[in-house]
């Protein structure tokens, strides 16, 4: 990772080096001006955590693709305060972000990048090259900006940036190219759209990934997939030690060994009879997957990582998710409840301001999302139907008894007894 450093007059480049794998990409800042900026990074390698994590590991995959099968689902739509959801023309950016592209599919990347990375960055561009706010001619378009080549330029006129006058005064994108940085292009935070759900507690302005905690739980995952995988190579048997008598020489005892693996070793082997000439007796040396039971040390880690990613294991559908009482309706409902109310919906919220940067809502209306559409939270609709359904029959319970109409309708919409003081009408239905 390299490390920007712009000084108040002018603009230099320090270069820092590489961070090692899943290490911490420390806040670095020589200053040499009574104003000067320097920046923040991803915490950790971003390539590490996708090749190294999502790609290579099927429980991780599969807690960052269940969180946004559900998050890429939602459909953007415009509200001003306590009225009805409307559309319009500017939401057309969002819902085809760039050629051919989907809501779904920029909510997907922000979901990937946030995951893998801690943060998602995103711009605009036109047909005619320019970026930013000057993009406004035709072709306007959403270009995601990874995140790993993404600086945030930290300025304080105190010199320091954790002092409390130090903010983000812009970003810095430098794409590699053919192994080589390119010209960076700067643009103001009002241009960029930042996505950082988990905010990292050590840093300003960055957010962290919900892997950081539990990467040794992806390690120790891995590595127990490749226990099995060997176990399975090496002929699916409790490994053996094979004694020799003491005059044995040494030709005979590799002669003996290459013969032994040819004939018992892999998984097109497994289970031979094993024959044993006099002088080589067997001692087993390891327990089987049943001794150590090998299913639990699995589940537990893939439950922990469920955890760190919000998504419940019923949810997931890992071996803990899928056995027991997990799956009984009531406590699969409630995983799933539990699972859009806390993990989606907070993702959503803070979804919504960020991409409301590249757009302008109408007078006295915000993004927000439109979630009603979806299957997966159908059994809330009917909850909130049965909900109105009761705000009703109280409207008509009050009502009856001789209440102001409006003054009932304030009272349920807000809970607020006070709405229904001086305002009985003095006789009852």
């Amino acid at each position: 990772m390299k490390s920007w450093l712009v000084p108040a007059r002018g603009r230099r480049k320090a270069w820092a080096g590489e961070a090692p794998f899943w290490a911490l990409d420390n806040l670095r800042f020589p200053f040499t001006s009574a104003s000067t900026p320097t920046e923040e990074r991803v915490e950790n390698d971003f390539e590490g955590y996708v090749n190294g994590a999502y790609k290579s590991n099927g429980v991780v995959f599969a807690c960052i693709d269940r969180r946004q099968q559900v998050f890429s689902q939602a459909l953007f739509q415009f509200q001003r305060r306590g009225g009805d959801m409307f559309g319009s023309p500017e939401l057309g950016l969002l819902e085809e972000p760039w050629p051919n592209g989907t809501t779904g599919e920029l909510l997907a990347h922000m979901e990937y990048d946030a995951s893998l990375a801690g943060q998602f960055y995103c711009t605009t561009v036109d047909e005619a090259g320019r970026i930013g706010r000057n993009a406004t001619s035709q072709g306007r378009r959403i270009s995601r900006m990874r995140p790993d080549w993404t600086t945030l330029v930290i300025d304080a006129p105190s010199g320091n940036p954790y002092g409390l006058d130090a903010r983000v005064v812009a970003f810095m994108y430098e794409p590699m190219v053919g192994g080589q940085v390119s010209e960076p292009t700067v643009l103001l935070p009002s241009e960029v759209c930042h996505y950082s759900p988990k905010p990292d507690p050590t840093a300003r302005f960055r957010g962290m990934s919900w892997l950081t905690p539990v990467i040794r739980e992806i390690m120790a995952d891995k590595a127990a997939v490749k226990h099995k995988l060997k176990f399975f190579e090496n002929g699916a048997t409790p490994n053996l030690a094979l004694k020799f008598d003491k005059d044995v020489k040494t030709e005979q005892f590799n002669a003996f060994v290459e013969k032994f693996n040819a004939s018992h070793r892999g998984v097109d082997k497994a289970y031979k009879t094993l024959f044993l000439a006099g002088g080589a007796d067997p001692v087993p040396l390891s327990m089987d997957f049943k001794q150590m039971d090998f299913r639990v040390t699995i589940a537990a880690g893939e439950t922990r990582l469920a955890v760190a990613s919000g998504v419940p294991a019923a949810i997931l559908g890992n071996s803990e998710g899928l056995s027991g009482s997990s799956l009984n309706a009531g406590n699969f409902s409630a995983a799933r409840r539990l699972f859009v109310d806390t993990t989606i919906r907070d993702l959503w919220a803070k979804a919504t301001p960020s991409l409301a940067r590249l757009i302008t809502p109408p007078q006295g209306a915000k993004l927000v999302i439109d979630d009603r559409h979806i299957p997966f939270l159908r059994e809330d609709a009917r909850d909130d139907a049965e909900i109105r359904a009761k705000d009703a029959q109280t409207i008509r319970n009050l009502t009856d008894a001789g209440f102001e109409p409006d003054a009932v309708t304030e009272f349920v919409r807000t809970g607020d007894h006070a709405k229904l003081l001086g305002q009985q009408r003095g006789w009852a239905s």
